[in-house]
């Protein structure tokens, strides 16, 4: 039997537990936040003294804290991008709508969507930034599409996802605790349970890799080692602002985000060692001799990685973004 195939049945095997897993990772609709917890209410009296507020308190976060809140934001907003790579995953069948790995990509990405909207809302409330360059760089990005390495293979896919889903756990918390720490509670607040969001789908997605382990743990091991080996693309890894290249923008972004300690290269091997020890890698058996190598390969990565993220040098001076006027920032 084909890779493709045994990974179609894998999938098909595991269908039967994902309507349960959809009710331990996600939350019902009605009972879930929305943006407008968040928000001014625009038909309340106080909207504009709310407003205000946020105008005020904006001033105080910094240059760089605007570019990394807005890339984050641009990121969130490109969610068309990732349902539509996710639902053409082998296994997903999202013309049969109650194709159960196919009703998952769609509860996930409804509660991935609050994400950008809450922060495009926030972000033009506050004054501070030019969101007519924000807006085209969405468009630019959602146009541009991606590629993380991953083709049609759920095994790689929900490796990405498990990954990616921790750094953006670690990027939204990482700035709500710097929001906090210049006095904004409220963007704090609302940064902190969009990671908390992201926490919940990387532990989701993670299960579907230990899951698959159970079953086929030598594709399973190979997929892994192939996806680190690859090295694993951020989603907005084609980012450009308006009248530049595809991916221009993406190494100042994430050179910005490190100045600050939002997301750094150390943060990005942490991750990849906990994705060793929570699928307890060291303890799978009955492994062929390439996965066997694959694994060693693994074992060891994280510590030559370390090696390699104490060299990296990044740039001290801010790199002038169109969708952040520094007149407005500190």
């Amino acid at each position: 039997m084909s890779l493709k195939n045994v990974r179609l049945e894998v999938m098909q095997f595991l269908e039967k537990d994902v309507e349960s897993l959809i009710e331990k990772y996600l939350i019902p609709i009605e009972k879930i936040w929305q943006p407008a917890d968040f928000l001014p209410n625009s038909e309340g009296d106080n909207f504009f003294e709310d407003v205000r507020e946020i105008r005020e308190l904006s001033k105080e976060l910094p240059y760089d804290f605007w570019v990394v809140l807005v890339g984050d934001m641009i990121t969130e907003e490109a969610l068309p991008t990732y349902e539509s790579w996710l639902m053409d995953v082998e296994g997903v069948k999202q013309q049969d709508r109650e194709n159960p790995w196919a009703k998952w990509v769609r509860h996930w990405t409804g509660e991935e969507n609050r994400h950008g909207d809450v922060l495009n809302k926030y972000l033009y409330l506050s004054g501070r930034v030019n969101m007519r360059e924000i807006e085209k760089t969405t468009q630019f990005l959602i146009a541009d599409g991606f590629d993380i390495g991953t083709d049609r293979d759920p095994y790689k896919n929900f490796v990405y996802t498990s990954f990616q889903e921790l750094a953006t756990y670690i990027s939204h918390n990482r700035v709500a605790k710097i929001a906090k720490s210049k006095g904004n509670k409220k963007l704090g607040k609302m940064c902190q349970i969009i990671s908390g969001d992201e926490m919940r789908h990387h532990n989701a997605y993670s299960e579907f890799v230990e899951r698959i382990f159970k079953v086929d743990p030598n594709q399973m091991m190979l997929a892994f080692y192939d996806m680190m080996k690859l090295k694993i693309a951020m989603p907005a890894h084609f980012l450009r602002e308006s009248g530049n290249k595809i991916s221009t923008a993406f190494e100042e972004f994430s050179n910005t985000a490190q100045r600050i300690g939002v997301y750094t290269s150390t943060d990005y091997v942490d991750i990849l060692d906990k994705l060793i020890k929570r699928w307890e890698i060291d303890k799978i058996s009955n492994l062929t001799d390439e996965a066997e190598k694959a694994r060693d390969y693994l074992m060891n990565l994280p510590s030559r990685m370390y090696r390699l993220s104490e060299r990296i040098k990044i740039p001290e001076n801010s790199f002038q973004f169109k969708w952040v006027e520094p007149a407005f920032t500190k």
